[in-house]
């Protein structure tokens, strides 16, 4: 009889593993209507430009009001960032030309729509996001991979980059 439940159990996760694969495993993501330019990546003196979506698939492209840029591109760092703007108004961002850039291009699709997408559209904030790897290659400094990186622009040409790990690292280099 226990066995008979637990099998019947079993198969009800595995129907509704798949039930949610197959509903939230369709990649909606359209690699042609984004993308990045970087003439020398996030070194000084480099020319930046891109269009990316936010949480919402709406595009955003950089400006030459854009002041900076806080990109992440792993899970802790992002908390990281989600956690700093948590504390502060709903409109810093703007309020400091800035934008936030995460990467979720390692994700697999059905965990991106199942649990990050649906938590990211809970922030008041506009998260720009980074689906493509190949986007990801040209922004990305794989020996800072876990760090926030917190760039200045002037016209879309980088000034300076700078590597933080921590909360109050990331307060200090923005205010």
């Amino acid at each position: 009889m226990i066995k008979k439940i637990i099998l019947s159990l079993l198969g009800l996760i595995v129907i509704a593993g798949v039930a949610l694969f197959l509903i939230n495993g369709k990649d909606t993501y359209d690699a042609s209507k984004y993308s990045t330019t970087a003439t020398d990546g996030f070194n000084v003196g480099s020319k930046i430009t891109f269009t990316l979506p936010d949480q919402f698939d709406k595009a955003h492209a950089l400006t030459n009001d854009t002041k900076t840029l806080i990109l992440v591109f792993a899970k802790a760092t992002g908390h990281t960032v989600k956690e700093f703007l948590k504390q502060e108004s709903k409109t810093f961002l703007p309020e400091h030309n800035a934008l936030f850039v995460a990467d979720i291009s390692p994700m697999p699709t059905v965990i991106r729509n199942t649990f990050a997408l649906p938590d990211l559209k809970k922030s008041e904030y506009s998260v720009l996001l980074i689906y493509d790897k190949a986007i990801a290659k040209q922004l990305k400094n794989d020996t800072q991979a876990e760090k926030i990186a917190i760039v200045t622009l002037n016209n879309g040409t980088v000034e300076a980059v700078k590597y933080v790990a921590t909360a109050e690292e990331l307060k200090a280099e923005l205010k």
